[in-house]
């Protein structure tokens, strides 16, 4: 049976040579998830692919399934390329890792539209050379709110009160944000109300803008906390791309 070829737009996650000129690409689709392609003559072909299938680019793929898991790409033009991605190293390991995270989390094959909105605008942001901690922030936050795991914030995970000052405890074991009276005797990070605000309130904004923020050093610092709290909690190991991320972050970022 003839299969109809399809149209989509994607991000490529990253590629492995396969043979003399061969691509086994990965992909976040828009209306497909995350996605396995072989392209034949991938490295070769200037006319199908050209440089379309580097890491962290965006494109419009024409595909047609393939045997066993892989689709098979038939060609690919380039909608951004993120070129000032490679201005900055720290830029690179932050996309790296974001990437990561996503095929980690994510199963093959389901749609996944706001998560394809999040990559595509932290990419974006990442290329103009915004401000890594800012948006490595609000990326882990905004893809752990998405895969159902954002913790109570702004009351109490046990008692549900709600906070309007004194002594806050997060502990993603009990489910977020807890009380004085809750939190006595256990363990758990210390954060302040106007973090939880911040973080609340950035929640509420489309899930890819990334421009407009401004977080002080406090929230910067205890959101990168709370947020490494929380994926330990729920990745399977501790990403690969973590430790080259924390060689190539300034000295002044969290």
């Amino acid at each position: 049976m003839r299969r109809e070829p399809r149209n989509d737009s994607a991000i490529v996650l990253r590629q492995l040579h396969y043979g003399e000129s061969d691509l086994i690409v990965s992909l976040l689709s828009s209306d497909y998830g995350l996605l396995r392609g072989f392209a034949r003559g991938g490295r070769k072909s200037v006319k199908r692919f050209g440089s379309a299938l580097e890491p962290f680019t965006q494109i419009r793929i024409r595909w047609q399934p393939g045997r066993g898991d892989l689709i098979s790409l038939l060609d690919a033009d380039i909608v951004a390329s993120c070129r000032g991605l490679r201005q900055s190293l720290e830029s690179l390991a932050l996309a790296g890792y974001a990437v990561e995270l996503l095929e980690m989390l994510l199963q093959e094959g389901e749609a996944q539209p706001q998560m394809y909105s999040l990559l595509q605008g932290y990419l974006n942001y990442l290329a103009v050379q915004g401000a890594p901690a800012l948006a490595r922030l609000l990326f882990e936050l905004r893809l752990v709110q998405q895969l159902g795991y954002i913790p109570h914030l702004l009351h109490c995970s046990e008692c549900f009160v709600q906070f309007d000052a004194g002594e806050i405890v997060f502990d993603p074991s009990r489910g977020g944000s807890l009380c004085a009276v809750c939190a006595a005797g256990g363990d758990g990070l210390h954060v302040g109300l106007g973090t939880l605000g911040s973080l609340s309130r950035s929640l509420r904004t489309p899930i890819g803008q990334f421009d407009e923020f401004h977080f002080g050093t406090r929230t910067l610092n205890e959101g990168a906390a709370m947020l490494s709290l929380v994926l330990e909690s729920i990745l399977p190991r501790a990403p690969k791309s973590l430790r080259f991320l924390q060689q190539t972050t300034a000295p002044d970022e969290p």
